[in-house]
């Protein structure tokens, strides 16, 4: 699968400043290394102001600030291209009419042009992954002229395998990338990037339980280190 997506467009959209290291930090890193993709990252919410009762933007105008610092910073570390950053409310994506980040994925979509979108998986605990994932299925449907060819989606830990287990929309993977272990070390260095968002061990964002994850996955196909995915569709 690496070799398909050699020297194509990527666009990742996710909900939360840090969605985007979780979800494929490991396997972007090395697309954008070995592979000559050009990527764009979208992250649509701002990602602190659920911590508070009300949503109040003012009152977290300092950490609001911080966070979008280190969304430059784990860019680094990753090394993906370019970024666009809104402010949907934290854990509130139900509140704002779905046609709205509709349209705002589909206005990144056309200034990018991407080949291939990654974005959340839809059946995520997290109301904010599941509204992104039904964003990108109605702004990518399939007619004629749809450039976007291949839709994957990708695991959040700490947003999807907290479902309950007998829900119906669990992460079933269907697509893996190898990684090695340098692919790992940059996400976790991109994720310890986020003050707000980093945990301890045995959270799942923690940097053990990353490692740890990325080598179960590995465990599953063969490989030191892997991430999953969802292969949603694959047109060719």
């Amino acid at each position: 699968m690496f070799e398909s997506l050699r020297n194509k467009r990527i666009m990742v959209v996710v909900a939360h400043p840090d969605d985007e290291l979780l979800g494929l930090g490991a396997t972007f890193h090395k697309l954008i290394n070995e592979y000559n993709v050009q990527t764009h990252v979208v992250i649509l919410g701002e990602g602190i102001t659920s911590r508070a009762d009300n949503r109040d933007v003012k009152a977290w105008e300092s950490e609001l600030s911080i966070h979008r610092e280190n969304i430059k910073k784990a860019q680094f570390a990753i090394g993906y291209h370019s970024t666009s950053i809104y402010d949907f409310p934290d854990n509130r994506f139900d509140s704002v009419a779905l046609l709205d980040i509709v349209k705002t994925v589909e206005k990144e979509k056309t200034q990018f042009n991407p080949d291939v979108i990654f974005t959340h998986h839809g059946g995520d605990v997290n109301i904010d992954h599941q509204r992104t994932f039904e964003s990108i299925i109605t702004c990518c449907r399939p007619m004629r002229d749809e450039k976007v060819k291949t839709i994957i989606t990708f695991e959040t830990p700490s947003g999807t395998e907290w479902r309950s287990p007998t829900d119906p929309k669990h992460f079933l993977p269907n697509l893996f990338f190898s990684v090695s272990e340098k692919d790992v070390e940059a996400k976790i260095k991109g994720m310890e990037s986020y003050e707000f968002e980093r945990r301890e061990y045995p959270h799942p964002r923690s940097p053990e339980a990353l490692k740890i994850q990325a080598q179960r996955w590995g465990v599953v196909v063969g490989s030191n280190f892997a991430e999953a995915f969802c292969l949603i569709r694959s047109i060719n």
